[in-house]
């Protein structure tokens, strides 16, 4: 009967057009093409830094399947709003200026930034206007496409900053303050080497954009000191230049709040993005070269707020922590050197341990007559030695327990100033054909993100933090204890967690 099919169709666009419960923003169009258009606009703030060595970009893909239209925003940036110079009415007002002029729903844009330090603690004063911009030329753009998705790795370029140390707490990577000493670390925290890439091909089998998904913190610089756009931009590079022309690299920062680019504190070779970024790019363009696309390729959005406690324990961990610091300041002593009469003896006493004030003939003699100034010599250098070592140990600790104590503190002001007791954050998932997107607005611990992939029913998922704002970090709950940068510099609480996979399960099952 005629009728049935009408009807029938008639539910599967209404559905389509209405998702549930407002909660599915895009549904499935049978038989619709997916369409897709790309374009990027520089953002480098020119006017900032006498060096550009180079630029940074905002990306945009545009998406059209069916009735039902997407954005994937790309930003050279440390973060969507929170810290740097992308205010935090820059999410809202790009959203609402895309849905006012392209009918793109607030809900369907997703906006990632790369994490980018350094430069992108400056991007460009109009950012919103070029973020806007890129998007409209990328929708005027859009072909219609076939997709592929694969995964790289890419093991070379990250390690994890975070320390297990002998005495069950732990240490982390940054140049505020100095590394614990080589013998207490005794493990290291997990990476993710996963490289998630969707592959987006016209009809006459060019290449129209790559997205590629990695996790890792961009701030390696460049040895001119310049603007970069660090490992994600030279990566990018190598995977445009080797594409046909026209092609571009969106690069979509993951779970890496506790990942550091390798040799971070290297003090005796200049710090260079380019070789870590080349290394990604390649690795990149390996699996690319072996993706096959296909003619489906549907596209779902689903957008959730959930409800995350603020953390109320900050007293909890300050105290002992303030304890520490008087302990270690009673634990200074006084002795007779300062650096330039401890290096030298430093230097000796490890290299000759065994005659150390003189040649070995001098203490022999002593030896024979009875004689023990050299001995009580070294002996006496060797206690000095020994005290001020220690004060360089407590400094140490000092300097990492005092950056930490004033994170806390800091959140703690921010908590008890906020209005409600949770915070709102947007969680989105998005499906581009078999390629999986799933979203926090913070610097999510690597864990995070591998117990996603672990739990999602889909073959290819991957994680995007960084993205759709910015609430500081957002570490595992058996990271909370651990007392290093991401547990400080952070304002909710630990449930937080098990709240926001539970949410990610959900949506991954109706993706």
């Amino acid at each position: 009967m005629p009728g049935k099919s009408i009807v029938k169709d008639l539910i599967a666009y209404i559905i389509i057009l209405t998702g549930v419960s407002g909660i599915l923003t895009a549904g499935k169009a049978t038989g619709a093409q997916l369409r897709a258009g790309v374009a990027k606009v520089d953002i480098t703030n020119t006017g900032s830094y006498d060096v550009i060595n180079d630029s940074l970009y905002v990306k945009a893909l545009a998406l059209e399947y069916g009735t039902i239209k997407a954005v994937i925003i790309t930003v050279d940036a440390v973060a969507i709003g929170g810290i740097g110079s992308i205010g935090d009415n820059y999410l809202e007002e790009v959203r609402s200026q895309i849905q006012n002029e392209l009918n793109v729903s607030k809900k369907n844009i997703l906006v990632n930034a790369s994490h980018l330090h350094s430069a992108g603690y400056n991007v460009c004063p109009d950012i919103a206007e070029r973020t806007v911009k890129a998007v409209k030329m990328a929708w005027q753009n859009r072909v219609a496409v076939n997709t592929g998705v694969g995964r790289g790795y890419e093991n070379r370029i990250t390690e994890n900053r975070r320390f297990m140390l002998k005495n069950g707490k732990e240490a982390d990577i940054r140049h505020a303050y100095p590394m614990p000493p080589d013998e207490e670390v005794v493990a290291i925290g997990p990476v993710d080497t996963e490289i998630g890439i969707l592959r987006l091909d016209k009809k006459n089998g060019e290449t129209l954009a790559v997205i590629y998904n990695f996790a890792g913190h961009p701030y390696q610089g460049v040895p001119n000191k310049g603007a970069t756009a660090d490992f994600p931009g030279f990566a990018s590079k190598i995977i445009e230049d080797n594409l046909n022309e026209g092609a571009i690299a969106l690069f979509i920062q993951g779970f890496g709040g506790d990942i550091s680019t390798v040799l971070y504190k290297d003090f005796n070779n200049p710090r260079d993005a380019e070789t870590l970024g080349d290394m990604l790019g390649i690795s990149a363009m390996s699996a690319i070269r072996n993706i096959e696309t296909v003619k489906e390729g549907e596209l779902k959005v689903i957008n959730e707020v959930i409800k995350l406690p603020r953390r109320t324990d900050f007293q909890e961990k300050i105290d002992p922590m303030q304890a520490e610091v008087d302990r270690l300041l009673k634990s200074l002593r006084g002795t007779s050197l300062n650096f330039k009469t401890f290096f030298p003896l430093y230097i000796k006493y490890n290299l000759f341990e065994k005659y150390p004030s003189y040649y070995s003939h001098r203490y022999l003699h002593e030896k024979m007559t009875g004689n023990e100034s050299l001995k009580n010599l070294d002996a006496a250098n060797r206690r000095n030695m020994d005290k001020y070592l220690k004060n360089l140990y407590a400094m140490d600790k000092l300097a990492r327990l005092q950056a930490n104590i004033s994170l806390l503190k800091m959140h703690q002001k921010m908590n008890e100033e906020a209005d409600e007791s949770t915070v709102d954050v947007e969680v989105q998932g998005m499906r581009i054909g078999d390629f999986i997107l799933v979203t926090f607005p913070g610097e999510v611990s690597a864990q995070v993100g591998l117990n996603i992939k672990k739990m999602s029913p889909h073959k290819y998922t991957f994680p995007a933090g960084f993205t759709n704002g910015y609430i500081y970090y957002a570490p595992t709950v058996e990271q909370y204890d651990g007392g290093v940068q991401e547990d400080c510099d952070c304002f909710i609480a630990p449930e937080w967690q098990t709240i926001y996979e539970k949410k990610v399960s959900e949506i991954l099952n109706n993706l």
